[in-house]
């Protein structure tokens, strides 16, 4: 086994002590090639065995991107790159089969997560070609997202929640309304023990400022959380990237575990240990994108002394492998020995075992799927209907289940952070305060006209720009959402109407925490009726605010751009919202801003309950018309003179008494007269709700999950 010249690769072959897996794609059966167990056999002993349910098989995936503008065409391992693509797959075969772990290895850059990602469907049917089956059925994408699993690299899990809390809250989403309580905390409390999380069960996942789990930890429950069902097929990204060398094995030997119980479990890692190898069933390896080696990791050694370079006596057979492949892919000749050699492997086994396995029964992917329900996999129950894609749900539960699961686990993350509410309660309280005492008890004069309408003004924008904290919440929540939704754990709607439900109550609170403190301190008209209104316009404002952040959270990248462009967007609502310029003093080609203008609803709203409750009541009495003018700085003697003079020129009885301008005629000069008071408080519901649908809808165009 030392010596690389002393057996040809017929020999090879024949000694090879790997057992490689095919599906015959016109009967639906697995076929093993198992060896003989005796180092001086000359052939290879074919099993057909049934008793194998699932078998993943990939043929000629390929799979390019485009690349720099001014890339030029080059010759790269014998074949010809596109002036303008990048191959990050090339024609890679292979199969996973139920029971066994695949894992695939390479250097960074190599494809791993490419080839883990086409696998999973991530990958947009147009830019894929080659051919992904299920038991030789074409996998459809539908059927994929109900059966398999995808645990992305990074750990993307609530903070506050408990691990026993975040696999609870797994289970409501996975399993059935069927299924009882007690059987899903019984299926959390085994899989709590199958992880080795019993220790740290009551503990929170943590973050920067609060202490967690460990590493090794976090990843085990993010594992937990995608196989809570017991799925047919599980994927991951590098899980044992960032964990020590005792994590990381740990790790493994739980996916070890959930395989043999009867899932397939593919996988990308960068460097296994020496222990994780001896886990792994089947290994591929990549190099820029293409397969250098594929099969058991124990033909390692065979493999390298085929190629020439025998692998060391007690050296990590993955670290030899990976670091020559890398050597060989830095050199002229580049990887196409290596390359060509496992072809010639691929192409003495495969053909004999197909052609055995021709004679043998089968099961159909329907067949198979039900047997493997019936056995309790898919613990998330089944459909009806006479295709495969029928057997299982796709969804768990009934959208109002899912519903009631979100809100209670938004609350109780709301009320495990309770800092967030505070802050924005504190910034309500103290502006409210502050305009309280600027604006202490208004007066019906002039001057307490323009300073109600500073103060509206002020007070309307505020329940927006207050709202901008909301921003973040999503865009923290987004890559979580990302991977629940992703294979089918709750509609997109119900976490569009739970994040509603969990946003309002603080809302009402925040209401009339700011309507108490300013309302009847600065003397607002309306009594009672007034007050209540104004509550409730407050809130509209809030709620159309909080919808207009929520919106824009699902379309900006992050939360530095999203800042930006809310404060942005508000300072013109703003400046549009007939505060600053009237509307009839707003250029026709701007007037659409106006209408546009989340804040004119609002403050047009609170300016008709305060002038609009009582249209007789006074603003302006005889001399105070002089008010701003020239004429102020005079003796009242010489105002009351001009006033008289006035009076008999217009014929018009004037004094110092006379009423010059009521509620009515304010809003008539604001041009506050189109709508209503409660036209324009539920004018600013609707925008609440509008952006919410938008939100929903962008939800939908974003989160397919898939490459281009």
């Amino acid at each position: 086994m030392e010596g690389g010249g002393g057996h040809g690769p017929r020999t090879i072959l024949n000694h090879l002590p790997q057992a490689t897996t095919e599906v015959d794609k016109s009967r639906n059966h697995v076929v093993d090639v198992q060896p003989t167990g005796d180092d001086d056999c000359t052939t290879v002993d074919l099993n057909c065995r049934p008793a194998i349910h699932f078998v993943l098989a990939f043929n000629d995936l390929t799979y390019s991107v485009k690349g720099p503008k001014k890339a030029t065409a080059a010759v790269c391992d014998g074949h010809v790159e596109g002036a303008r693509r990048n191959m990050l797959l090339d024609g890679i075969s292979g199969s996973a089969r139920e029971g066994e772990i695949m894992a695939v290895l390479g250097a960074s850059g190599a494809g791993k997560s490419t080839l883990i990602d086409a696998l999973a469907g991530r990958i947009q049917r147009g830019s894929l070609q080659g051919a992904v089956t299920l038991n030789g059925d074409a996998l459809d994408s539908s059927l994929l997202r109900v059966i398999s699993s995808y645990v992305m690299q990074d750990d993307l899990l609530y903070p506050m929640l408990t691990v026993a809390e975040t696999l609870m809250y797994s289970a409501e989403f996975r399993l059935p309304r069927s299924l009882s309580a007690s059987k899903k905390r019984s299926r959390v409390e085994a899989l709590i023990d199958q992880l080795g999380l019993r220790a740290a069960a009551n503990t929170i996942i943590g973050d920067e400022g609060h202490r967690g789990v460990s590493g090794g930890e976090r990843r085990r429950v993010s594992i937990g959380i995608d196989i809570i069902h017991d799925p047919i097929i599980l994927f991951l990204d590098e899980p044992t990237s960032g964990l020590d060398s005792t994590s990381a094995f740990m790790v493994v030997r739980v996916l070890q575990r959930i395989a043999r119980s009867g899932s397939v479990v593919i996988m990308s890692i960068h460097q296994p240990s020496y222990r994780i190898l001896g886990l792994l069933d089947r290994v591929l390896f990549l190099s820029s994108g293409r397969t250098v080696y594929y099969g058991p990791p124990a033909a390692l050694p065979l493999f390298f002394s085929e190629l020439g370079q025998p692998i060391p006596e007690g050296e990590n057979p993955a670290e030899f492998a990976l670091d020559h492949i890398r050597e060989l892919d830095g050199t002229d000749a580049g990887i196409e020995e290596v390359v060509k050699l496992n072809k010639l492997w691929q192409d003495k086994a495969l053909p004999h075992a197909v052609s055995a396995a021709s004679r043998e029964p089968f099961l159909s992917l329907k067949e198979t799927i039900i047997l493997s329900i019936a056995g309790g996999k898919l613990v998330s129950g089944s459909g009806s209907g006479s295709s495969a894609t029928s057997q299982v749900a796709t969804y768990a539960n009934p959208w109002w289940v899912e519903l009631s699961v979100l809100t209670l686990r938004g609350f109780t993350n709301s009320r495990r952070t309770p800092e967030l509410f505070l802050m924005r309660l504190g910034a309500v309280v103290v502006t409210a305060f502050i305009l309280a005492t600027i604006f202490w008890q208004l007066d019906s004069t002039p001057k307490g006209v323009k300073e109600r309408y500073s103060f509206f003004a002020i007070a309307m924008a505020t329940m927006f720009f207050t709202t901008a904290d909301a921003l973040p919440v999503f865009l923290i929540e987004r890559y979580i959402f990302f991977r629940e939704t992703a294979h089918n754990a709750y509609r997109r709607s119900s976490y569009v109407l739970s994040n509603a439900i969990v946003t309002l109550p603080p809302l009402i609170f925040l209401s009339l925490a700011f309507a108490a403190i300013s309302f009847f301190a600065v003397g607002l008209a309306g009594g009672a009726e007034g007050f209540v209104f104004f509550v409730l316009i407050v809130l509209a404002s809030f709620w159309a605010g909080s919808g207009f952040v929520t919106f824009l959270s699902g379309v900006v990248p992050n939360a530095i751009i999203g800042y930006t462009v809310v404060v942005a967007v508000l300072t013109y609502f703003l400046l549009f919202s007939g505060f600053f310029v009237t509307r009839d003093r707003i250029p026709d080609y701007w007037i659409w801003l106006h209408y546009v203008s989340l804040i004119k609803y609002p403050y047009e709203a609170v300016m008709l309950n305060e002038f609009g409750a009582d249209q007789g009541k006074c603003f302006m009495r005889g001399v105070q018309m002089f008010d701003g003018t020239t004429m102020a700085k005079q003796a009242v003697s010489t105002q009351v003179a001009v006033l008289n003079a006035i009076s008999l020129n217009m014929r018009v009885d004037l004094n110092s008494t006379s009423c010059i301008a009521t509620g009515a005629d304010i809003l008539a000069e604001l041009a506050v007269d189109q709508l209503g008071k409660w036209a324009c408080l539920w004018a600013t519901v609707a925008w609440g709700f509008l952006f919410r649908v938008l939100f929903y809808l962008t939800l939908l165009l974003r989160s397919t999950n898939k490459r281009r």
